[in-house]
């Protein structure tokens, strides 16, 4: 499933007509803006810091903070509340949590669990439904970038396929990467609008992150502008849904920019905002309520 860029202008200018993003979030959730210090979820990977893709934008690098499942005892739970269970993918894109599934059934006594699983097959989300507080699902349309970022030989559509049958088992929470594709806008706003059709009861942004060792480490992250972009249109298309900006994202002066702009885009929850975010948040009269889990919650 490819983007269509004129399509994509031609809508920018009508949809519009509901306001700018701002009055959009104001009219339809008032002055509240979450701010999230996850500190209470914890990150465990099912195949340790192994991954069969080596993605391009990733590389297997994030895996290297999690635990592994067969240690979440060692998780203090007078703390920890709640567990994002993710991993590497194996050759068909899918995050092999079914592989340990008694791990994730005894998990699942003691903490509510997000789960990153990919593309997995129907029979496998039927087994994990019952364990599954809630999927974070990356939604990516455009062949293009499906090919060279995962190297996996699906399209946008096996995307939204899966997307469809998981949401029949489990509360899904979309998640875009702005950017993805190293550092350019190619397919988000088609995923947008798939989203659109689709529906999603909220909608997760990152944006990519030039990371050491990754073959798009010498990329720029995209511009902020077309970031700002990106938020706004999603703002637009979704004037009722909420929408979040999460952990993932480029940090430093990047990420002083990039947090203001998405507050003035009409963001309802930014992960650890910079300071420069938070003093923007008071300057637009914004009441802000702190969250201390995983954002998807």
């Amino acid at each position: 499933m490819q983007s269509n860029r004129e399509d994509k202008s031609r809508e920018k200018k009508t949809i519009g007509a509901e306001g700018n993003p701002w009055d959009i979030r104001i009219a339809n959730f008032g002055r509240v803006i979450e701010f999230v210090n996850p500190f209470r979820t914890a990150s465990l990977s099912v195949t340790g810091t192994s991954c069969s893709l080596n993605c391009a934008h990733c590389g297997g690098r994030y895996l290297g903070h999690m635990l592994p499942p067969e240690r979440w005892k060692e998780l203090d739970r007078t703390v920890v509340r709640s567990c994002l269970v993710s991993g590497g993918c194996a050759p068909d894109g899918r995050v092999p949590v079914d592989d340990r599934l008694e791990e994730v059934r005894e998990l699942s006594r003691e903490f509510r669990l997000n789960m990153h699983l990919g593309l997995i097959s129907e029979a496998e989300a039927e087994r994990i439904a019952a364990f599954a507080s809630m999927v974070s699902f990356d939604f990516v349309v455009d062949d293009e970038t499906i090919r060279e970022v995962y190297g996996l030989p699906g399209t946008g559509r096996d995307y939204i396929t899966t997307y469809q049958m998981l949401r029949r088992y489990m509360r899904v929470i979309p998640h875009i990467c702005i950017g993805l594709k190293g550092g350019k806008i190619a397919g988000e706003y088609a995923a947008l609008e798939a989203l659109r059709e689709l529906g999603a009861e909220a909608v997760i942004f990152i944006v990519f992150i030039p990371t050491p060792g990754t073959r798009y480490a010498a990329l720029p992250p995209p511009a902020l502008k077309e970031v700002g972009d990106v938020l706004a249109h999603a703002r637009e298309l979704f004037p009722k849904t909420p929408i979040y900006l999460g952990c993932m994202r480029p940090r430093g002066a990047y990420r002083d920019e990039l947090d203001c702009i998405a507050i003035d885009c009409g963001i309802n929850r930014i992960v650890l905002p910079s300071r420069k975010a938070r003093e923007h948040a008071g300057k637009r009269g914004l009441e802000v309520v702190w969250k201390d889990e995983c954002c998807a919650f």
